[in-house]
């Protein structure tokens, strides 16, 4: 998962970007990157670490010009270098920059091709290098020294009819201007808002509209599924659907977790999407277990407590908080490494013992992955003194990877992957434990008359895959890049991760 940012301004765009990129930074906390335009000179500043890390001072004073793009990285599969920072540069043709968030499921064959009929050379593993050379050879492959943006949309809608899978990328073309678009899926999000300027008007596109928010855009619109959107040099806007056959299916775990909960994507405020999950799970508790004896709800921070408080409001049960989080920590089911990723819980959180002493407790989490957080917060509940320890999760159970740009665990590192869920209550030591069921999810997220979306990517939880091109061959190899052994292999042996990438 990633944050992308795009800026057409009038003025100097470095520091609206890094802000932007600090807003953003939930969605990622691997690797920064901002590269701005100054007439036809780029100028490029990435690295890996958080974005207050990477960008000094004299960093700042270099990224001169008024138009830029920025990104922040987590690796999809869990494996980073400097060079896998983004945005990444091609120079030909005209000198094209990119970001991208998301994952390409095609991107064997894409390299494959790029090499044997584009001629073109992929020096890392990210996907996203991959999806910029399609663009550039796409582009260049017109055969125009001057392009205009229906070019550039003839571009666009060759990248969808050759790559596969999720993906919402912002470009920009050297002294032609800046591009946003989505796949044909929307799986990905995408919005962008403009702002008035004395100059004229000014455009943002960004993974969230909290971005825009902090900047003072006036959110617009989402780039639909399918859709490009472009900026001229002279600031007008042009948009145009470049996919034959759209189906708006987003990914429904950005409801769920990785969205910031003042965000609008897709028309949803996430923020009313996740009370509307609290909601519901109270009522299947009132369905199944109309006479329980939860005597507090406690979230776990910091994802859920929308939905915990909506929770304990329909079962009229005490809400209150009863961990303190550190947050300078990061989100654990990203972290590379089983040892390290317990030791990050009990660094993350701690109980305030007085909340749980002598209580029947509903612990409540946003979802439950790996279940090694989950196991750790439940006897730290009963360290507490807690007299019983019930969990619920607001979303169902996690079953598959996802293959579109979440860099979920293994299959066989999920938890619920071929356990029911009193195996699963079992694992994670809880006396009671309650998932929300899939019907329930995707109705509270989409709440029908709001929201245009036709379906949402369910995948992790049901194993339906929307793109309809994801083999078990492709999954056995996806376990080969994620798993825990993996990724303790690729610190020990670097060059093992472009080798699986490339078998892929």
């Amino acid at each position: 998962m990633c944050g992308i940012v795009g800026i057409f301004a009038y003025s100097p765009v470095n520091q609206a970007l890094y802000d932007a990129l600090m807003v953003l930074q939930h969605r990622g906390q691997d690797a920064a990157g901002i590269v701005t335009m100054e007439g036809h000179r780029l100028h490029l500043r990435k690295d890996n670490g958080l974005a207050r890390d990477v960008f000094r001072t004299r960093h700042m004073i270099d990224l001169k010009g008024n138009i830029g793009i920025g990104h922040v990285r987590y690796p999809t599969a869990g494996y980073s270098t400097s060079a896998e920072a983004q945005p990444f540069y091609v120079n030909s043709p005209y000198g094209i920059t990119l970001a991208h968030n998301g994952n390409l499921t095609n991107a064997q064959e894409l390299t494959g091709d790029l090499y044997r009929e584009d001629l073109r050379h992929i020096n890392t593993s990210s996907d996203s290098e991959i999806l910029l050379n399609v663009f550039a050879h796409e582009l260049q492959a017109l055969g125009r020294l001057r392009i205009t943006p229906q070019d550039i949309f003839k571009a666009v809608a060759a990248v969808h009819r050759r790559c596969r899978g999720g993906y919402a990328a912002i470009a920009m073309v050297t002294g032609y201007g800046l591009l946003g678009f989505r796949d044909p899926h929307g799986i990905r999000p995408l919005v962008y808002g403009r702002r008035e300027s004395a100059d004229g008007t000014e455009y943002m596109m960004a993974s969230e509209s909290v971005a825009l928010d902090a900047q003072d855009f006036e959110l617009v619109s989402d780039v639909q599924p399918g859709e490009a959107v472009f900026i001229d040099m002279e600031g007008k806007l042009h948009k145009f659907q470049c996919a034959a056959n759209p189906v708006h299916t987003p990914c429904v775990f950005e409801f769920v977790y990785f969205a910031r909960p003042d965000s609008i994507i897709d028309n949803i405020f996430v923020h009313k999407a996740r009370s509307r999950m609290g909601a519901r799970l109270a009522r299947k508790i009132q369905r199944i277990w109309p006479d329980h004896d939860i005597d507090v709800v406690i979230p776990i921070p910091d994802t859920s407590r929308t939905a915990a408080l909506e929770l304990a409001n329909e079962l009229k049960v005490k809400y209150t908080e009863g961990f303190i989080k550190n947050r300078y920590i990061g989100r654990t089911f990203i972290m590379p490494g089983q040892q390290a990723r317990k030791k990050s819980v009990r660094q993350k959180l701690n109980a305030i013992e007085s909340e749980f002493e002598g209580k029947n407790v509903m612990l409540v989490d946003d979802s439950i992955v790996r279940g090694t957080t989950s196991q750790q917060i439940v006897q730290m509940a009963r360290d507490a003194r807690a007299k019983k320890v019930y969990f619920a999760s607001a979303a169902p159970p996690v079953r598959y990877p996802n293959v579109y740009g979440i860099d979920m665990p293994a299959a066989d590192e999920l938890v619920a992957h071929g356990r029911t869920e009193d195996e699963v209550r079992e694992i994670i030591g809880a006396d009671r434990l309650i998932f929300q069921d899939l019907d329930d999810l995707i109705k509270a997220v989409r709440k029908l008359g709001k929201s245009e979306v036709e379906r949402f990517d369910t995948s992790v939880f049901n194993g339906e895959y929307v793109t309809g091109d994801v083999s078990d061959h492709y999954l056995e190899q996806l376990q080969l890049l994620r798993s825990d052994s993996a990724k303790q292999s690729w610190e020990d042996d670097s060059g093992s991760l472009l080798e699986l990438h490339t078998n892929l």
